[in-house]
């Protein structure tokens, strides 16, 4: 654990706190999924008993958080999950992550999954592997971002 670093549930988190975490954390990542949601939409997402948001604090300030969502079959997604800019190689991303895998299984996982790209950190997938997750599907894709065309790999633990 890292010291003064802490978790605390947003319940229901709320649109503009989301927002900010989602945008936070996401520029350095291209997220782009959640930007085009109104607001009334993403109220209705976040208020689903399904959805459980953590934001990571260090001391007073907001690190990061990590998103996770109960499916109907039992699995629990990793929604999002990822730290600030100015956090990362702080040692909290571990930290995270092992808190969201523990968090999905109180939720009553049978399973606990998610996706991964090469987009991501490279310290993503070895983090994943390391809490016992493993690869069962890799998925090739090609997107535009910012100008630039990508090819890019998906990979589903």
């Amino acid at each position: 654990m890292v010291p003064g670093a802490r978790f605390e549930r947003r319940s229901p988190c709320p649109v503009p706190t989301y927002r900010r975490l989602y945008r936070d954390v996401g520029e350095q990542y291209y997220w782009h999924d959640r930007l085009g949601w109104s607001d009334a939409q993403l109220a209705e997402y976040l208020a689903q008993p399904v959805i459980a948001v953590w934001e990571a604090m260090l001391g007073t300030e907001s690190a990061g958080y990590f998103e996770l969502k109960r499916h109907d079959d039992g699995g629990v997604e990793i929604v999002y999950l990822g730290l600030i800019a100015a956090f990362i190689g702080r040692g909290l991303g571990g930290t995270m992550l092992t808190r969201a895998v523990d968090e999905a299984w109180a939720m009553g996982a049978k399973r606990v999954w998610l996706h991964t790209c090469t987009l991501d950190s490279p310290n993503a997938l070895p983090g994943y592997k390391a809490r016992g997750l493993r690869e069962f599907k890799t998925e090739r894709f090609e997107a535009e971002l910012d100008g630039l065309r990508l090819v890019s790999e998906r990979k589903l633990l």
